[in-house]
């Protein structure tokens, strides 16, 4: 049994901006509406809400304790209302820490607890606790011993890789992150526009008019030029000091330049692999890696897959599941093709919308009709390839599926992983006798993820049927 302990005090401040956060917009709410009018009220008002804030977190965190007794972590918090948490041993699938600015300043971690009913949140956060503290509290919940020199060994000779600083620069360049960063850009500037004054608004707008079409062009080119450089830096900053390493039946994934992330991965709750190659690296010959992995929490700033390797060489993949998934290791490059006779679905699907834009264009704008012409030629050729690429292969209790929306997937996943199957079938598909096979795994926070694979040759469709449901 362990004495009770508290955070270290920098989870007041940590406590304080999680406050601020949730409150910001009805302040900026406040903000709008008394900006004019009874101005000194609402500065009165809002510091009153920071004093009180400040007398939460403080609150907060004194009240705060935790303590690892016989099997179990207790933990008991709240100001007002005391409530108490126990999480055994047993319950326990990863336990991450993640190490932001201003805990690295410190040397504190923030230890995150994760159980099978984690849902939106961790089962439990521990905000700011020392390094050696976070450690000692993930060896002691882990059941881990004091390992001795022979055991160290074994351990410098566990299966590891890393990121190499070129490596991660091609990761960056090809990232394609400058449409997002685009988005988020646009959605700013329309949430600020109100703030800005209609006369400098105007006189802004009309002095980019007047700079002439070349001059506009070379600041386009500019600014997509700074948003493509922020995707590199972006992605360097995530993926900086990437290092995975397998020891026993765990995957541990060390990533971050600023914010540095220990993220734990039992193998039992990898659900399947995936293999992903965007438009923009699948011609240089990259891909990205990744897990689909069951329950987690979204507390960790991840996305919905797990990156178990940001880019590699389409010819390493083999290599690096061979070391640290070898039962995945599956011969991809010799998948069922999908039926000639269902192209013409994948083109027809593929075109539709950019068919009906050009007609649209075409007798309202025939002057940039090129432009969804354009468009349609590209759609065409993404239509080809979605055919081109689609297929899939069953090797005893393994089924290993590729298919296109804009990068290339190519997921394998073992028969006891898949929680459903299910063949659909139109007209049209009927009369061509092709199907469209939906296969279901338990993805994050226990939601279902779907992949499907349209226009199979029907009696393939049955014979998937069969191997799912165990029919000879």
């Amino acid at each position: 049994m362990s004495n009770k302990r508290r955070l270290h005090p920098a989870a007041i401040f940590f406590n304080f901006v999680k406050t601020v956060r949730e409150a910001i917009f009805f302040i900026v709410i406040g903000f709008i509406t008394f900006k004019d009018e009874s101005y000194i009220y609402f500065i009165l008002v809002l510091s009153a809400l920071l004093l009180l804030f400040i007398t939460l977190s403080v609150l907060s965190w004194y009240r705060f304790t935790y303590q690892v007794v016989d099997d179990e972590l207790r933990i008991e918090y709240g100001i007002i209302i005391r409530k108490q948490r126990y999480i055994s041993k047993n319950r326990i699938h990863s336990i991450d820490l993640t190490a932001g600015v201003v805990h690295r300043i410190f040397k504190l971690v923030k230890v995150q607890i994760e159980t099978a009913g984690s849902g939106m949140s961790a089962e439990a956060s521990l905000k700011a606790v020392r390094l050696q503290e976070g450690e000692r509290l993930r060896s002691e919940l882990k059941m881990l011993q004091q390992i001795d020199a022979q055991e160290e060994e074994v351990e410098k000779q566990a299966p590891k890789e890393s990121i190499s600083m070129r490596r991660l620069f091609i990761a960056g360049t090809t990232s394609g992150s400058v449409g997002v960063i685009l988005a988020i850009a646009a959605f700013g500037f329309s949430e600020i526009e109100q703030f800005i004054p209609d006369d400098f608004y105007n006189q802004t707008f009309e002095w980019v008019i007047g700079l002439g079409i070349a001059i506009i062009i070379v600041l386009v080119v500019v600014i997509l030029l700074v948003l493509w450089l922020f995707g590199i830096a972006g992605t360097m900053i995530k993926y900086g000091n990437f290092t995975i390493t397998k020891n026993d039946d765990e995957l541990f994934i060390t990533r971050g330049l600023l914010e540095k992330k220990q993220l734990t991965i039992p193998l039992k709750r990898i659900q399947a692999i995936g293999i992903q190659e965007s438009v923009i690296r699948q011609p240089l010959g990259y891909a990205t890696v990744y897990a689909e992995v069951a329950g987690g929490s979204l507390d960790q700033g991840e996305d919905f897959s797990t990156v178990l390797f940001p880019i590699m060489k389409k010819d390493e993949i083999a290599e690096f599941l061979e070391k640290f998934l070898p039962s995945y290791l599956s011969d991809h490059n010799n998948l069922e093709p999908l039926p000639k006779r269902a192209r013409k679905f994948y083109i027809f699907r593929s075109i539709i919308l950019f068919l009906a834009l050009v007609v649209g264009v075409f007798i309202f704008f025939p002057q940039f009709s090129w432009i969804p012409g354009v468009l349609l030629i590209g759609s065409f050729y993404l239509g080809l390839l979605r055919h081109q690429d689609g297929g899939f292969l069953t090797e005893n209790d393994r089924l290993t599926i590729r298919y296109r929306t804009m990068s290339k997937h190519t997921m394998i996943m073992f028969h006891k992983r898949i929680q459903s199957y299910e063949k659909k079938q139109y007209t049209l598909q009927k009369v061509q006798q092709l199907a469209t096979m939906n296969i279901s795994i338990i993805g994050k926070l226990g939601v279902g993820k779907h992949f499907k694979l349209k226009d199979l040759d029907e009696d393939h469709v049955n014979q998937l049927a069969d191997w799912y449901s165990y029919r000879k």
